[in-house]
């Protein structure tokens, strides 16, 4: 009866051990992004942010341009 009692404690000390082992490597996958990138690629996504990003650059240079320009016209107004 005790062998018995053990070899049951044993088999549901491994399949409990099995499914906390499975589930930690499926988490694992989906937190890395490995099996979402299967079904969902991100080509779309980084194609229309670098076209963002982009026009932010070229918004932001133009910003930075426009900053110098007034700076340096109102140093020379300034000089006389």
């Amino acid at each position: 009866m005790e062998i018995n009692l053990v070899v049951e404690v044993i088999e549901l000390l491994l399949v409990g051990m099995g499914i906390v082992f499975t589930f930690l490597i499926i988490a694992v996958f989906m937190t890395q992004g490995k099996i979402l990138r299967k079904f969902f690629p991100q080509e779309e996504l980084s194609q229309t942010i670098n076209v963002v990003l982009e026009a932010n650059a070229t918004n932001t240079d133009a910003a930075k341009i426009a900053a110098v320009i007034a700076a340096v016209q109102h140093h020379k107004n300034l000089k006389g």
